[in-house]
């Protein structure tokens, strides 16, 4: 059993570290983004499913509350906690609708909807992603695997290439952490860091 759990966590800072090599340069490419929209006043919207929608409510609340360092809170909304919004949508229309509807609803041109998939395919986080686009949102997005339609669509994309569900979440709430640390950083500390 020690081997197994050693294979584990071996896994998954391989995962890690082959996701950084990769995707550094989006890294930042995602704090600067974040960080503007956060400095002129727009808010995140952030979403996605079964695990991905923990991970939405999980970096909604550093966002909200505070990560590391004292500071005002910042505006960030997970479309994955009202149950009355959420099966009210799935029960009138479709579950497909459960986060677009709330994106029509509550985004803004310069907000960023930030969908979270594992597989790239989920169909409510792509259509969710879609109408923000239209909207004029800057769509951001977390997944794995190949990245699959909504890799090709976001704006901003941040993919875990890996087949297993566990290490690309291990890897996203990673990734999550890393931004909110380096936008606190940004917006309060050391506006310059490059």
């Amino acid at each position: 059993m020690k081997d197994y759990i050693v294979k584990i966590f071996k896994e998954s800072c391989r995962v890690k570290e082959a996701f950084i090599n990769d995707q550094l340069g989006k890294m930042v490419n995602v704090v600067e983004t974040l960080t503007a929209a956060l400095k002129a006043g727009n808010k995140i919207l952030i979403f996605g499913n079964g695990g991905s929608a923990a991970d939405a409510q999980h970096i909604a609340a550093e966002f909200v509350n505070r990560f590391i360092i004292e500071r005002p809170p910042l505006p960030a909304i997970a479309l994955t906690t009202d149950t009355s919004i959420l099966t009210s949508i799935g029960n009138d229309y479709d579950f497909s609708e459960i986060f677009s509807k709330q994106v029509r609803a509550l985004g803004q041109p310069g907000d960023i909807a930030w969908g979270i998939s594992t597989s790239g395919n989920s169909p409510n986080v792509l259509k969710a992603l879609e109408l923000a686009k239209r909207m004029g949102l800057v769509t951001l997005a977390l997944t794995g695997k190949d990245g699959g339609p909504i890799a090709k669509m976001a704006d901003l994309c941040l993919n875990v290439s890996s087949s297993s569900t566990a290490r690309i979440q291990e890897t996203h709430i990673t990734a999550g952490h890393a931004i909110c640390e380096l936008v606190d950083i940004k917006l309060f500390q050391k506006p310059d860091l490059k």
